[in-house]
């Protein structure tokens, strides 16, 4: 009986960790331009830094035939776009002052964000 408890609390621990403590790493958009590749339900790289004050854009690549992968949607700039199947799709985004903007698919289960410096 206190194995089992121990394990429960341990997956109790790591439910926790996975979806509120565990921040995927950060990736420096040069230039403001890079390539996010949609597979295995999550956007790779999730979390882009890109500079404050220059447009920038963002070429996706659909490699998942999930039917919630095929619409990138980019709220706060009233931006929705499908994405074709294993083709390159260009985003251009406005200059943006500094703060965090999301970018999600239309049922909001694959999630990234845009961290403006």
């Amino acid at each position: 009986m206190v194995i089992i408890n121990i394990v429960g609390l341990l997956l109790i621990g790591l439910i926790v960790w996975w979806f509120w403590l565990y921040k995927p790493a950060e990736v420096r958009a040069e230039e403001g331009v890079i390539t996010v590749i949609v597979e295995d339900g999550a956007y790779q790289p999730s979390r882009i830094s890109l500079p404050a004050g220059l447009p920038a854009k963002i070429c996706f690549l659909r490699k998942d035939a999930s039917p919630c992968a095929g619409t990138v949607v980019f709220a706060d700039f009233n931006i929705s776009e499908e994405l074709p199947l294993n083709k390159q799709k260009e985003i251009n985004l406005p200059a943006m002052t500094a703060g965090n903007y999301d970018f999600t698919c239309q049922m909001q289960m694959y999630r990234g964000a845009l961290l403006v410096e």
